[in-house]
């Protein structure tokens, strides 16, 4: 049994709120500069090093690489060896959000009622995600989500009937109805299979895996691979404007589901795709 103080908690998730809005993470930062060499056309090049130069006065200047520095997504995956100590890990949790956000001086976009609007100041609550898992060891993801790429995200029942072209016509359509609003070149990612709010977590966890990773289980990669170029090939571009890059990567996970039933969930994020992981 290993014992954690929820403080370093609080510590870590401070930290990663200001490191993820102000620095690309290295998949993505790899990403963006092969899409700028490979970016076929004038306008999309074009757009593509305007990007990096905004990422790079973020980081030299200390200034998010977004205005929209996202309601703050956080995957605890918990050893469950681990004896937490100190309070309540949530309350930690959300006051490193909180911390982060006031003393990082990024802009506060949660409301505390969807309905009534009232803005909360401080970014918080987070969107928390619990895992259980073997080990002694407390893995953080922090991955901020902006609403420009949220809004776009789609979730589709389909029939068992539809298959795997049901599936494709599915991740195309949540695509192109996207366009520029996703703020492309975007990362999509996708969770197929469970149910209909468990596709959706698998969408939304799919796009903290490093861009240059595909699937292991071979028909989805090879699902992922078509779907990027297919999805390159609609033109939609760079900011939306034409071009040969629409998306970085598709990343795909699966769960088992039910026999009558095969729910889609597609959560796109923009260029940026904030992710930060640590392991305590």
């Amino acid at each position: 049994m290993r014992t954690i103080d929820v403080a370093e908690v609080t510590i870590n998730i401070k930290e990663m709120c200001i490191e993820a809005n102000h620095f690309l993470a290295k998949d993505m930062d790899a990403a963006m500069k092969q899409a700028a060499a490979d970016e076929k056309s004038p306008l999309g090049r074009q757009i593509l090093c305007q990007l990096q130069d905004n990422l790079k006065i973020a980081g030299e200047d200390m200034i998010p690489i977004c205005q929209d520095t996202g309601m703050a997504v956080i995957f605890m995956e918990i050893g469950q060896d681990v004896h937490l100590t100190g309070g309540s890990l949530e309350d930690a949790v959300n006051e490193g959000v909180r911390q982060g956000y006031t003393e990082g001086y990024l802009r506060k976009s949660v409301v505390g009622d969807p309905l009534k609007r009232e803005n909360t100041k401080d970014n918080t609550p987070a969107v928390i995600h619990y895992d259980i898992v073997p080990g002694e060891c407390l893995k953080i993801t922090v991955a901020p989500k902006g609403f420009g790429s949220e809004n776009m995200s789609r979730v589709f029942m389909l029939k068992p009937a539809d298959g795997i072209e049901g599936v494709k016509g599915a991740i195309l359509t949540a695509v192109r109805d996207a366009g520029p609003n996703a703020c492309p070149p975007m990362v999509v990612g996708v969770g197929i299979g469970g149910t209909f709010e468990k596709c959706a977590l698998l969408a939304k966890k799919a796009l903290t895996r490093p861009v240059d990773e595909r699937s292991g289980i071979p028909y989805v990669r090879e699902l992922e691979e078509e779907l990027l170029e297919r999805i390159n090939h609609t033109g939609i571009g760079p900011g939306g404007l034409g071009g040969t890059t629409t998306a970085l990567a598709v990343n795909i996970n699966t769960y088992p589901t039910h026999i009558a039933g095969l729910p889609v969930a597609v959560n796109i994020c923009c260029h940026v795709n904030r992710h930060v992981v640590r392991t305590i």
